[in-house]
């Protein structure tokens, strides 16, 4: 009987096993005289900011559900990481928290890693709000050397509206930027980043009067994996099949990857990879002509 009442109330068996992991030291509680390691339920209740009877009922499974902000008082207070604060929010409400965009900068070494080992096949990450922020060689050499970019111009978005070469390696330009449009307006409010897009939103709007009409339709459109043909300026036409890849935690970033499909493709991008290895530092490559190419369909 007591096993199957604690399996009903899994979200009071995780607070209570949160709580006995944490030093009561850390946070300035006494740790004397502790029948049980951890915090008490009253200094939990204290760091959040809600009633320790309250408290004290969500981990007894009394009083209905919680709300979202008392959910998100208790994750802070027991210093919970996003992943164990979204299993929370799955123990009380069914469901994961509202998305809290976070901006970081760059990638992890391993998450670069992967992008390396997939060449000669172009992949990259981009955030929520379509930056750049990590690349293979392969990208580099075939669709945008984002390293000879400065860092605030590594957007796709404002390649899509504002750079001559992207628009003529497009075939169907309007098709391909109505697309990115409705694919970056899901991306920033799926990833709460809506407010941090409104600046570089308005600035679209000034600069490139096709996206003010293009973002005013307020079209969406789903990523996920299609075709996306260019014109090369080295090999011609070419196309590759991409898929998308959501990073396990972080919400806010999307790894691409374009497999090529034309025969022989990745022998000539491996090519351009050994050329660029082998070119003296300073002097102009060749490949980077293929800044005429952008990354997306």
């Amino acid at each position: 009987m007591g096993t199957s009442g604690q399996s009903d109330n899994r979200l009071g068996a995780y607070l209570k096993d949160r709580r006995g992991k944490l030093d009561p030291a850390a946070f300035g509680f006494p740790g004397t005289r502790r029948r049980t390691p951890g915090l008490r339920r009253e200094e939990v209740a204290q760091r959040a900011n809600i009633s320790a009877t309250w408290y004290t009922w969500l981990e007894q499974g009394r009083g209905g559900a919680p709300s979202a902000e008392v959910l998100d008082r208790i994750a802070s207070a027991l210093m919970l990481t996003e992943v164990e604060r979204e299993h929370l929010f799955l123990l009380g409400l069914g469901h994961p928290p509202e998305a809290r965009y976070r901006k970081d900068e760059g990638v992890s070494p391993r998450l670069q890693h992967v992008l390396d080992r997939l060449e000669p096949s172009p992949a990259m990450i981009r955030t929520a709000t379509w930056d750049v922020v990590a690349w293979n060689r392969a990208v580099a050499v075939t669709l945008t050397d984002y390293g000879s970019l400065p860092p605030g111009q590594r957007n796709i978005l404002r390649a899509i509206f504002l750079d001559r070469r992207v628009r003529e390696a497009q075939y169907d330009w309007k098709s391909v930027a109505r697309f990115v449009v409705g694919v970056f307006r899901v991306d920033a409010a799926r990833a709460g980043a809506s407010a941090e897009v409104t600046s570089f939103v308005e600035e679209l709007c000034l600069l490139s009067p096709e996206f003010e009409a293009m973002w005013r339709e307020n079209d969406v459109h789903s990523y996920g994996e299609g075709t996306k043909h260019i014109r090369h300026p080295l090999f011609g036409p070419i196309s590759f099949e991409y898929s998308a890849f959501a990073v396990d935690g972080r919400t806010d970033l999307s790894m691409i990857v374009y497999n090529p499909v034309d025969p022989g493709l990745s022998d000539k991008i491996q090519s351009l990879i050994d050329e660029a290895d082998t070119q003296p530092a300073g002097r102009p490559q060749r490949v980077q002509s293929s800044m005429s190419a952008v990354t997306q369909p």
